[in-house]
């Protein structure tokens, strides 16, 4: 048996933003476009006058200040609201696999090895852009690395997922040197013409590699515990697949293919499950909650982090112990705890632990119990 750890993290990060101000701006141009065309009906009574948003509503709501994407001219355009992404030939790199390239490479020059090192990629995402092949082993070639490679999605519970998968086999001997990425476009799936969700989510891709400690070239951090719960649910849900496309009359506008959620009921029933499943995770490893240094959470929304780390530590958090990067990234789904832990965890000293906690549909929660070592 050997012992997992995490030697390098990358992100990719788009070059385009698109704030709260811009957001609402195009939001609400959708809005008078769309209460102007549908003037006889609402006043008839048969379909209800689209509300508009504001900057102030989505920071009180979610603690989002702006989010970046792959394209914001589709998105901000009143009468698209989508982005605008070139479809690739067969024989391109897709979109999903540049993106990893990019933060694969960044968490490889991190751990100090190259893409032939690897025997395993794993891309945990919520969202692939093809049902095969797999969107792993293209970037597996794009790397040049061994070995297999695999997709998986269990929303925004992905990497967390992947990282037990990944840390299982490199405990086990099966593979020496791991990659988790997950390259998420959560702008293609979100429907921007609501103005409850239109906000919530950002493009983003992230990327760890996960090895042998004895094998780590510098500072790492060993993989202690991992802990992954699931339990069904449909008040986060997205129907879009290769099975159903269109309406029984041939139509495709179907609001169930993008994003959705019941947000009241996820916060009611998420909250607790999240932070029992800390609780318990850290009971196991017999890790008191006043030994951690860090948490880094999923970031979906501030209050909710907030309320895990009230739960978590019995008190409010002091500044830098649970780090949010939800208000500059939004929600990425299954990146956006890997992106805290990336961008705050290298104050951290020797002996320090950490956890890694995502979750979300499913749902889904990974918990991962982490200690930094300064050398192997």
């Amino acid at each position: 048996m050997y012992q997992p750890a995490i030697t390098g993290s990358g992100v990719f990060t788009p070059e385009q933003v698109i704030t709260n101000d811009e957001l609402v701006a195009a939001f609400n141009a959708y809005v008078s476009r769309y209460n102007a065309e549908n003037a006889a009906a609402i006043e008839a009574g048969d379909i209800e006058a689209k509300a508009p948003s504001s900057s102030d509503f989505i920071y009180s709501a979610s603690g989002i200040e702006q989010r970046y994407v792959m394209d914001k001219t589709g998105v901000l355009d009143p009468g698209r609201m989508f982005p605008k992404l070139r479809q690739r030939n067969d024989d391109e790199p897709g979109i999903m696999a540049e993106m990893a390239l990019d933060a694969c490479r960044t968490a490889l020059k991190a751990a100090q090895r190259q893409g032939s090192d690897v025997d395993l990629v794993i891309c945990a995402a919520s969202n692939h852009e093809r049902a095969y092949p797999a969107i792993a082993i293209e970037i597996q070639q794009l790397l040049g690395a061994g070995g297999f490679a695999f997709d998986m999605n269990v929303a925004c519970s992905s990497a967390t997922f992947g990282i037990q998968a990944a840390a299982d086999m490199v405990r086990a001997g099966s593979v020496r040197c791991a990659i988790v990425v997950c390259p998420e476009i959560c702008s293609g799936h979100l429907e921007w013409r609501d103005r409850d969700c239109h906000f919530i989510f950002g493009d983003v891709c992230t990327a760890l590699v996960i090895e042998r400690a004895e094998d780590a070239q510098g500072a790492y951090f060993t993989i202690r515990s991992t802990r992954c719960a699931t339990q069904f649910s449909n008040n986060i849900r997205n129907n879009n697949g290769f099975l159903r496309r269109t309406r029984p009359d041939g139509t495709s506008d179907r609001r169930d293919m993008q994003f959705m959620q019941n947000g009241r009921k996820v916060f009611k029933e998420v909250l607790p499950m999240v932070s029992a499943h800390i609780g318990d995770h850290l009971g196991e490893a017999g890790v008191r909650a006043d030994q951690l240094r860090r948490l880094w959470l999923h970031q979906a929304n501030k209050t909710m982090n907030d309320f895990i780390g009230r739960k978590v530590l019995g008190r409010e958090p002091e500044p830098g112990e649970q780090p949010n990067i939800l208000q500059d990234y939004a929600n990425t789904s299954s990146a956006g705890s890997i992106i805290a832990f990336s961008k705050h965890s290298d104050d951290l000293g020797d002996g320090d632990l950490g956890l890694i906690c995502s979750f979300g549909a499913g749902y889904s929660v990974g918990s991962v119990l982490v200690e930094r070592k300064d050398s192997a």
